[in-house]
């Protein structure tokens, strides 16, 4: 809609995990390092906690980006939707790690299954990598304890995957309840928001891949959506994207801090007002 006004070759704020929009921020840095630590030295499991927002997601799909580029050294699952049955959720890593979910409804066929699945990797010289995503939506510890138990499958000198578990801080103390699961993980790291300087950056990196180099907000709009996002990504992107909107429908040649306050206002007129 904008963005011929705007003049840019795609929408910069769009909220979905692209990784060619992935701005590595210090604790993005450090979490990335952390998460490929733990799939390159094949660790038993990672926790990746962070705010709702802050970027977790794409951190992920960067990951498995970099993954994919190694086919012969990886086998990917990803689960977005953990809020199911735990048999479902074993059927699922099976079905995409290539197996047949649905050969067999018992559970002990399907964790069968998925054993030899993963010694076949193995020998292979590969690692099968298994991502939770929004393991916070787990809501009974036999889920849990069904994930803790898929680590026994091992050889004597090396895990045959690694588990990764990502999710809101809510996830940190469903995990801490757990200390049998906790003891497993070798590595956790919690991605906080982003600070005033880095959500400048942020926001500038956005439209760089967009396709405008020239500034496009001004410093006290990058101000004032850095206080109201609380630096939070997806919230920088949704008030960045309404001003886009409105700016050109003023015909605006710069998004300033009027502008800014009249979307912030639309989301939050009690505070903006």
């Amino acid at each position: 809609m904008y963005l011929d006004y705007w003049h840019f070759k795609e929408k910069p704020f769009e909220n979905t995990p692209d990784p060619r929009f992935f701005y590595c921020s210090n604790r993005h840095e450090e979490a990335l390092m952390r998460f490929l630590y733990a799939l390159q030295e094949r660790k038993a499991a990672f926790m990746l906690s962070g705010e709702y927002g802050s970027g977790k997601t794409l951190l992920s799909r960067v990951v498995i980006g970099r993954l994919m580029q190694k086919e012969d050294d990886y086998k990917v699952a990803l689960i977005v939707n953990p809020a199911i049955p735990s048999i479902e959720i074993l059927s699922e890593i099976v079905y995409q790690l290539g197996g047949n979910s649905s050969s067999s409804d018992k559970k002990t066929d399907i964790l069968r299954q998925l054993n030899e699945m993963l010694y076949r990797t193995a020998e292979l010289n590969k690692h099968t990598v298994i991502i939770i995503d929004e393991a916070q939506a787990i809501t009974d510890e036999e889920t849990f304890e069904e994930l803790r138990l898929l680590l026994n499958f091992q050889t004597s000198e090396r895990f045959l995957f690694t588990l990764v578990l990502l999710g809101q801080p809510e996830l940190i103390e469903k995990i801490d309840r757990l200390p049998q699961l906790r003891q497993r993980l070798a590595l956790r790291f919690h991605l906080t928001t982003l600070t005033e300087p880095e959500a400048k950056k942020y926001i500038e990196h956005r439209c760089q891949v967009a396709g405008r180099d020239e500034p496009v907000f001004s410093d006290e709009a990058h101000r004032f959506i850095y206080e109201y996002s609380k630096g939070i990504p997806r919230q920088m992107n949704n008030f960045c994207d309404l001003s886009l909107v409105i700016g050109m429908g003023e015909k605006a040649s710069v998004i300033d801090e009027r502008i800014a306050k009249v979307v912030v206002h639309d989301f939050y007129p009690s505070l903006a007002a």
